[in-house]
């Protein structure tokens, strides 16, 4: 005979996981904005900068991209606790992938 799924759990579960990753985004949000100094900005500043940067064009913001896999390069040399992976960008040794 076959085994009853039981549906209410695994959606439980699986909302779980969800408010899990959204907790851990929105910490890592945090934790990458002390790391880059932009909590020494005014949030007025930090929020125009941010929508600013969902409406630049493509070219723009690929040579931000450049600049923040660079910025993580060079963090992850200078305490040794980065490590590069197979795409060139750098990642916090023990962290998930803030993306998500």
């Amino acid at each position: 005979m076959r085994k009853v799924r039981d549906y209410d759990a695994e959606l439980k579960a699986l909302s779980d996981k969800v408010s899990t990753l959204k907790a851990r985004k929105v910490q890592q949000l945090g934790e990458l904005v002390t790391a880059t100094g932009a909590d020494a900005l005014d949030l007025n500043i930090l929020v125009g900068v941010l929508i600013e940067a969902m409406e630049a064009n493509a070219d723009t913001k690929e040579a931000w991209r450049t600049k923040g896999a660079a910025f993580f390069q060079r963090r992850g040399r200078k305490g040794g606790r980065g490590t590069t992976t197979d795409n060139g960008v750098a990642s916090e040794a023990g962290a998930s992938n803030p993306q998500g």
